[in-house]
């Protein structure tokens, strides 16, 4: 089994991608494997509502001029897929944004090619907006017809500079309970 994780941080070793990092631990103690893919700072446009994923209906964005495909290929192999952005405004990532866009009207396009796969949100924040970000990122996963493994609190972990998010001892434990949970669905899923 194997989880995908979209690090929508312009910042590839920040606090987002520390947050899942304790995920991942979870995970890979239980026999899943794990992969990080750096999306935030990346080129990632936004879906341009050209809509011939519903003509052409092949699991694939028609704009090939940036990682999308990639990420929608990523997400099609994986058992599980973690989307992780910091707080921006009380809002998530452009580039955050751009993928669950453009995967999102793929997947629609493509009869929910997501279904049954298990998807977590895991979000940093330095003080406040945080839930708009988690909402936000779980909508993408339940109207994709996904199912959302939760933790012991929501998925966010406090901290402003790098590696601030190491200090949220709550942070990092709701983490490793959402990584303990993920394993634990995805291998009732695969039951």
């Amino acid at each position: 089994m194997k989880v995908v994780a979209f690090n929508g941080s312009p910042r590839k070793e920040g606090n987002t991608s520390l947050l899942i990092g304790h995920t991942f631990e979870a995970l890979n103690k239980e026999g899943i494997t794990t992969e990080m893919v750096q999306v935030g700072g990346t080129k990632l446009h936004g879906c341009i509502a050209c809509y011939q994923c519903f003509t052409r209906k092949d699991k694939r964005c028609a704009v090939t001029d940036d990682i999308a495909n990639s990420c929608i290929e990523k997400m099609l192999e994986a058992d599980g897929i973690i989307i992780g952005s910091p707080t921006y405004f009380a809002a998530l990532t452009p580039e955050t944004k751009a993928l669950i866009d453009r995967c999102g009207m793929v997947s629609r396009a493509n009869d929910d090619m997501f279904k049954r796969k298990a998807g977590a949100a895991v979000v940093s924040v330095r003080r406040a907006g945080a839930i708009n970000v988690f909402d936000t990122i779980n909508h993408f996963f339940s109207i994709g017809q996904m199912i959302i493994p939760s933790s012991n609190y929501w998925n966010i972990g406090i901290g402003r500079n790098i590696g601030d998010v190491q200090q949220d001892e709550e942070g990092i434990r709701t983490m490793q309970v959402l990584g303990e949970n993920m394993a634990w669905l995805l291998k009732k899923i695969a039951e």
